[in-house]
C-alpha cells in the first residue's frame, strides 16, 4: 500500500468530504489544507477541459508556498448534459429542475485532477457516462428533501439513494462520479514516485 511517495507530504486541496473518504479508503495520508479560488474559466472552452483548467487554477492559488516535499492534489467535477455544465444547485427548486432534466437521459461527468509540486505539474480528466432510468416528481422531491444535495454537481450524489435506484448504468469509472477517480490518481502519484 502507497502511503506516501518517496519523501513527500501528500496536500489536499478539496473541501469536499467524499474526496476526502475516498483518499483515506485508498490508505494515503493526507492533509487537508484549503483556500477560496474563483472558479472561472474561457466561454470558449470545451466544456470537457473545463475540470482539468480549473484543477489548474485551484493549484496555482497554492504554488507559490509549496514545500519542496509536498505534493499538492486539486480536482474539480462538472456534470454535463445538452452541451451545458450543471454546476451546484442554489436551493431546492434548483436541484429538483436539475434532477428533472437528468431524469431518462445520459448525462456526463468528467474530473480533472493536477498533481502538482514546486517543480512539475501532471494534470489529466476522466470522464463517465451515467444513465439514469424515468425518474418520478416523488423520486426527486424525496431525495432532494432527504438528502439535501446542494453541494453537488448536477444535484446528486451516486452513492446516496438516488444512485441505488436511479442509475441504471455507468460507462467509466465510479469514484470519478463520486469526485476523484481514485485508480487514475494512484497511478499518476506512481508516476511522481518513479520519476
Amino acid at each position: 500500500m502507497m502511503h506516501s511517495i518517496k519523501n513527500y507530504k501528500l496536500i489536499l486541496a478539496s473541501a469536499s468530504p467524499r474526496r476526502q473518504q475516498l483518499m483515506k479508503d485508498a490508505g494515503f495520508t493526507f492533509e487537508v489544507r484549503l483556500k477560496n479560488v474563483e472558479e472561472k474559466y474561457p466561454q470558449e472552452l470545451h466544456l470537457e477541459n473545463v475540470p482539468e483548467y480549473l484543477s489548474k487554477v485551484k493549484a496555482s492559488a497554492f504554488r507559490e508556498e509549496l514545500k519542496a516535499d509536498e505534493v499538492l492534489i486539486t480536482a474539480d467535477t462538472v456534470v454535463c448534459i445538452h452541451d451545458r455544465i450543471l454546476g451546484k444547485p442554489a436551493g431546492r427548486k434548483e436541484a429538483i429542475s436539475m434532477l428533472q432534466e437528468l431524469s431518462g437521459n445520459r448525462h456526463l461527468v468528467v474530473t480533472g485532477v493536477s498533481v502538482t509540486t514546486r517543480t512539475e505539474q501532471l494534470s489529466f480528466s476522466s470522464r463517465t457516462d451515467v444513465f439514469f432510468k424515468h425518474l418520478s416528481n416523488e423520486e426527486i422531491e424525496f431525495y432532494v428533501d432527504t438528502y439535501k444535495p446542494f453541494d453537488k454537481a448536477g444535484a446528486y450524489g451516486i452513492q446516496e439513494w438516488i444512485g441505488y435506484i436511479g442509475i441504471e448504468r455507468i460507462e467509466g469509472s465510479f469514484y470519478n462520479v463520486m469526485g476523484l477517480p481514485i485508480q487514475k490518481l494512484y497511478e499518476t502519484l506512481r508516476k511522481l514516485q518513479f520519476q
